[in-house]
């Protein structure tokens, strides 16, 4: 547990001098939902599709954050130094999980304040709307350290993610309601854990309550859960 705290603390500690990088975690998700907030001003749009961002954005920012990172200290051969001490490849994307996610409450609580103070009502429980846009941070850090090992540099970890985000954003319901969809892509939304994040908030922006998104939500832990162990087991010392 030490060596995971540490890691973390390591991790934290450059991200703090990485000004870029926090402003781009924090400021443009926020920026997104305001130009959504003011061009349909007057409009029930921000209502309607103002959870579903406040979704996606911590989904697609860490993702493309935590990939980035994990692939540069890879490159930079700091993953094969601190594999050479007593640190497991288990501490290791633990700490990298930790760091990320404590990244990923801060950006939630951001981004859903913000889009509340710029008009957006959401008729469910706003703490669900919170903890759904956390679970997607969350899972956006597990997904770009899993996938940043398919990666040989930070260029090809950013290429990454149209192969890993687009599939979702066109699956997920923002684009065409599932059940209109040809089958096939219908029956690939039911696997992809951002088609859940979009019907819990959904649902959540209409006035459900717990007992009808926790199915959703169940589906966004497994989803977390199953990237973490892939990013234990395919976690690479360096470059090769």
């Amino acid at each position: 547990m030490s060596l995971t705290i540490a890691t973390a603390s390591r991790v934290l500690g450059q991200l703090r001098h990485d000004h870029r990088t926090v402003a781009l975690i924090l400021l443009l998700p926020c920026l997104i939902v305001g130009l959504v907030a003011w061009m349909f001003d007057g409009t029930p749009v921000l209502d309607q599709f103002g959870p579903v961002l406040v979704g996606f954005f911590p989904l697609f920012v860490m993702f493309l954050v935590t990939s980035v990172a994990t692939q540069r200290e890879r490159s930079s051969g700091t993953l094969e130094r601190l594999m050479t001490t007593p640190l497991r490849k288990g501490d290791l994307v633990a700490g990298y999980a930790l760091a990320f996610g404590g990244l990923a409450v801060v950006q939630a609580f951001v981004v859903v304040g913000f889009a509340l103070g710029v008009g957006m009502d959401v008729a469910g429980s706003l703490g669900l709307v919170v903890l759904v846009a956390l679970l997607d941070a969350v899972l956006g850090c597990t997904l770009g350290l899993a996938a940043s090992a398919a990666a040989r540099t930070e260029f090809q970890a950013v290429q990454m993610m149209p192969a890993v985000i687009i599939p979702q954003i066109i699956t997920c319901g923002i684009l065409m309601p599932r059940d209109q969809m040809p089958q096939i892509l219908e029956w690939i939304s039911r696997v992809l854990p951002l088609t859940y994040a979009v019907e819990a908030l959904q649902h959540l922006a209409a006035g459900a309550q717990w007992a009808d998104v926790r199915g959703a939500i169940g589906v966004i832990v497994l989803w977390i859960v199953g990237a973490v162990v892939l990013g234990v087991l395919t976690l690479r010392r360096r470059t090769e």
